[in-house]
């Protein structure tokens, strides 16, 4: 646990720092990173030891109030930040209500801008969702020699503009180990192999609450599985109730408040007069 300030100037305690996280391969360690969107989600996190979550930028006040201990990075790419003033206002809030660092998977420059101004920034290189389109569908980058070849140039170029980590998502895992010891950007793998100073996954995963789970990722748990009793649970309740109201059953004597009965013949002779 280390001591810092926030950028709020309030003393705080955190997991672990920038610093930390940049000397991660001096060390030869490994932190774990997880989605988390909720108060209830930070909680569970920070419980399990987790040392790093990420959320987006306007989640980022409910994972406070669930952990003021985890180091909470904010993805703020596009929303409602096009340009890249804009872009640096939205990192600002994000560190206002508590977060450590930010992602982007924009250009070079916004990582450049936020850099230049002491922002801890991620960048995110290889396979990115919201540009699945231009690879073609949803697959691995870096299967081939050149392809390799530009991600590293990609790598290189995020280092020079400032970032001091990169999410690194579906990484052939042997591209991403030659990657890994040449650059000296903190990398976080998500599908891209276990040689990467962090093993992110989504929380979603872990916990088993989604129809399928991604070849990358490993389920622990089945949440959709209580998830299923709960809802059902939920409406045989509220079926209960609906039939106790149709039979007269709902409420009973010990459901009520009843009035003396002589205040209640007091209250009637009034209405009559």
């Amino acid at each position: 646990m280390s001591r810092i300030l926030d950028y709020n100037g309030n003393d705080a305690d955190r997991t672990t720092t920038v610093a930390s996280i940049v000397g991660l391969k001096d060390q030869q360690a490994q932190f774990a990173q997880v989605t988390a969107s909720s108060e209830q989600e930070a909680a569970a996190a920070e419980a399990a030891g987790i040392e790093m979550v990420v959320c987006m930028a306007g989640s980022v006040p409910s994972v406070r109030r669930g952990s003021s201990r985890l180091f909470v990075t904010a993805a703020i790419d596009f929303d409602g930040a096009v340009t890249v003033d804009e872009l640096l206002g939205a990192a600002f809030s994000a560190l206002t209500d508590g977060a450590d660092a930010v992602i982007t998977a924009r250009r070079l420059d916004c990582v450049r801008r936020l850099a230049e101004e002491d922002i801890p920034v991620m960048g995110h290189l290889g396979f990115v969702p919201k540009k699945s389109t231009l690879y073609g569908g949803v697959r691995a980058v870096g299967k081939t020699a050149e392809e390799a070849r530009t991600l590293w140039e990609q790598f290189q170029q995020l280092e020079e503009a400032g970032a001091f980590a990169v999410e690194c998502e579906l990484i052939p895992a042997n591209v991403m180990a030659e990657i890994n010891q040449r650059t000296g950007l903190t990398t976080i793998s998500l599908g891209s192999g276990p040689d990467a100073d962090v093993m992110f996954l989504f929380g979603s995963d872990i916990c088993g609450e989604g129809s399928r789970t991604p070849r990358h990722a490993r389920t622990y748990g089945d949440l959709a599985a209580l998830h299923k009793q709960l809802g059902e649970a939920r409406v045989k309740a509220l079926s209960a109730f609906r039939a106790d109201v149709a039979a007269k059953r709902f409420p009973d004597a010990s459901e009520m408040v009843q009035a003396d009965p002589v205040e209640l013949a007091r209250f009637v002779e009034t209405l009559e007069t």
